[in-house]
Formats: structure tokens, sequence, C-alpha cells
């Protein structure tokens, strides 16, 4: 395990200075969230992504949002919704379509939580093998089943300590994750944890952001975390330095971090 402490200085300054320069180079990201009660995590990731410098974005919303929201985010597609109003399994083909034209997707949050939204989740990861960002209750939609995040290639989960610790219990009973266990021992964990799985780890933890990859670990300090906001920077930073998971991932951090003061 190897753990790096990035402070006021990135970690990976060279990243900073290989960024594309114009938006044709920048990367295309398709973002998919929200449901008919909100889509504040869609929306805040959306503005986010474009801070970050992402080139083209586009943005799915189900179709029970159309009404409300068309006017005031054109950029929205709309895609068939449940009675609820969270996403429908017919939801998956456009979704897909979509995402071949991406570099990559961020699963936004905002989703609810019902059977056939879960449905749709779980079959867009098992479809899609592109790079794959999920936050909020994108994540939560998974505690059933884990394993489809943890056992997934090209994938991150930018996610709260408690969430994490949630779906740790069905995937890694020992060590058990605490909330009383240190920044050291969390560090620890974590980096074992990734040396088993494909997907990226970043959560908070006692004042930091910690991003873990394949046995690498780093740490942050930061004030606050807008889950959504980071894992736009994430998404962006990743797309854009493809073959640089850790890095790129690690400087993203340090970026919406310095973005947010």
């Amino acid at each position: 395990m190897e753990w790096l402490k990035q402070g006021s200085e990135p970690l990976f300054p060279d990243l900073l200075w290989s960024r594309p320069e114009n938006k044709a180079t920048a990367g295309r990201l398709l973002i998919i969230g929200g449901n008919s009660q909100g889509f504040r995590s869609p929306a805040n990731a959306f503005m986010a992504a474009h801070k970050a410098g992402i080139g083209s974005l586009r943005v799915i919303l189900p179709d029970k949002l159309r009404k409300s929201v068309s006017k005031l985010f054109p950029e929205a597609i709309f895609a068939p919704s449940t009675l609820s109003g969270s996403f429908a399994k017919t939801a998956l083909a456009q979704s897909i379509e979509e995402a071949k034209w991406a570099d990559g997707v961020l699963l936004a949050g905002d989703f609810g939580k019902n059977s056939e939204t879960a449905v749709f989740l779980e079959t867009f990861l098992s479809k899609y093998a592109g790079r794959v960002v999920l936050a909020g209750d994108g994540v939560d939609n998974f505690q059933s089943n884990p394993n489809v995040l943890f056992s997934r290639k090209n994938s991150a989960l930018v996610v709260n300590f408690g969430v994490l610790q949630a779906l740790s219990k069905k995937e890694r009973p020992d060590p058990p994750l605490t909330s009383s266990m240190s920044l050291y021992e969390l560090v620890n964990v974590l980096g074992q944890w990734s040396k088993e799985i494909p997907t990226a780890l970043i959560t908070s933890h006692q004042g930091s952001t910690l991003v873990a990859f394949k046995g690498k670990v780093s740490t942050t300090p930061v004030k606050s975390v807008n889950m959504p906001e980071l894992a736009a920077y994430i998404v962006t930073w990743w797309i854009q330095q493809s073959n640089k998971t850790f890095e790129s991932i690690t400087s993203a951090v340090w970026e919406c971090n310095k973005s947010a003061k």
C-alpha cells in the first residue's frame, strides 16, 4: 500500500499543464440523474463539469421533468419515466445510445429509490462498458447488490463514508469500516481493499478526501465536500487523462477543493 498526502500544492502538477486547451479536445460527458421531485444533483454536476473544463456535455433527465425544466434547462434530453417520476427500464436503450457518444458517464444522483430505477441502473452498468462515475443515490440503489459496483472495471464511486460503510458490510466484512477509525486505519483498509477490486473509491473522513485505486491511496484536507460537484470534477479529469486514473482523480480532488475556497 502506498499513501500519498496532497496539501496546498497538487501531487501531480504535470497533469495541470497537460490538460486540453480547447473544447474540441476536452472530452464529452453524459450526465444522467434526477426524478420528478428534484434534479439538483445533475444540475449541480452540469455546472461543475463546465467549471472543471469539460468540452461537450449532455444531460438525461426523466421525461416527467419536461414541462417544468425544459425552458430552464434547454440542454436536457428526456427519457421515459415511471409513474412516480423516476427513470423507467425503457429509458435504457436511449441512455446507452447517448453514452456511445460520450467519453464518460456521470450517474449524478437524485434517482429516487424504486425497483424499476434500480433495474435501470444495474442494467446500464452491465450493458455499457465505458467509463462511469457514480455519486449520491446512484450508489445507494446498489446496497442490495454491491458486487455490481465493486466488480466493474472503468468505475469510480464518489460516496460519503456512511454509504461506503454500508456497502462494505457485504463486500468486505473484515476489517470492518467504522466511523471511529483513524485516518491512518482507513487509509490502510482502503489501500488493501483497492488491490482486490477494479473500482476506484473516493470518500471523505475526518476532514480529508481519500482516493483509493490499485493499492494507492491519496488524502487531501478539505473544508467541505459537495459530492455531485466533486464527482463532476473527477469524471472530467478522468476523461481528459484516461490512462492515469489515480493521478487524474487525485488532481480533480485538489482542483475541486481549490475552486470551492
